[in-house]
Parts: C-alpha cells; sequence; structure tokens
C-alpha cells in the first residue's frame, strides 16, 4: 500500500511540476507549485522524516506561495 500511495503522490507531483512550468496563467503556476511542494513534504512524511516534512510544508508550500503571491500583486499594481 505504501508503494502505491508514494507512486500516486510522485506522479501528482511530476504533473503539478508540469504546470508549474508550462501554464500561461502566473497564480495557476504558484498554486501547482505550492502543490508540489506539499506533495513532497507528505512524502517525507512517509519517509520517516516528520521534521523535514513540517519544515517543507511550513516554508516549502505555505510561505514561499505567499511571498510568490505578494510579489505578483506588487508586480500587478505597478503594471496599472
Amino acid at each position: 500500500m505504501f508503494v502505491v500511495i508514494a507512486i500516486f503522490i510522485g506522479v501528482a507531483s511530476l504533473i503539478g511540476g508540469y504546470i508549474a512550468i508550462h501554464h500561461e496563467d502566473l497564480s495557476v503556476a504558484i498554486i501547482a507549485s505550492g502543490l508540489v511542494s506539499l506533495f513532497a513534504s507528505i512524502i517525507f512524511l512517509l519517509l520517516a522524516a516528520p521534521d523535514v516534512a513540517m519544515t517543507e510544508a511550513a516554508i516549502g508550500s505555505g510561505l514561499t506561495t505567499l511571498i510568490f503571491f505578494y510579489v505578483l500583486n506588487k508586480i500587478r499594481q505597478r503594471n496599472d
């Protein structure tokens, strides 16, 4: 069962990475990037590394996504 879950999360992470790189809308790309980081934290949790998983979820998925949206908002305000 562990292998099936790990493969599913790995494939979902690859799909999210592809969307993050190739999507035209930056908001969708930022969300896809955050999902890739969230999937990575789940993989770390499955591999018995809860400290790394919590750090990845907090910083990689949460804070980085928030900073990306903040910068995107500032860029859009400057262009208007």
